[in-house]
């Protein structure tokens, strides 16, 4: 039998994230597959790189918690397609602390274009954690 966590616990276990990664951290998108882990060396080409707003999480609810304000920067590392995402903290967002995939409409991370120019705006249209032992 499989271990259940209240609603409320799973809320707050969300909510620690955003606490515990702190304000504004930095959102790089990069080109190809994630690592294995956060703890494994960076993979392909930095696209975008964005400081999220200081509060970047909306509190969590029944379960999961969502991007919280706009998400949204400009290509500065060529052009490509977008594989993959790493949340930094530190000194010039040196520490991953989170990582998945990016996608329209697919992906950890929504976005509203994948195959980006130099110079090109992009904006994440959603993100969502849901926390398990439901």
């Amino acid at each position: 039998m499989a271990i259940q966590l209240a609603e409320l616990l799973r809320n707050a276990r969300l909510d620690t994230i955003e606490t515990h990664v702190g304000t504004a951290p930095i959102l790089k998108l990069r080109t190809g597959a994630q690592p294995a882990d956060c703890g494994t060396a960076d993979s392909g080409t930095v696209l975008c790189s964005m400081t999220l707003p200081s509060d970047w999480l909306n509190a969590a609810s029944t379960g999961q918690i969502t991007k919280n304000g706009t998400w949204s920067g400009t290509a500065s590392g060529g052009g490509g397609t977008i594989g993959h995402f790493r949340l930094y903290v530190g000194p010039g967002g040196t520490v991953c602390k989170m990582q998945g995939s990016c996608g329209i409409g697919t992906g950890d991370l929504q976005l509203d274009n994948t195959v980006v120019a130099d110079g090109q705006t992009i904006t994440v249209t959603g993100f969502t954690m849901t926390d398990g032992n439901a």
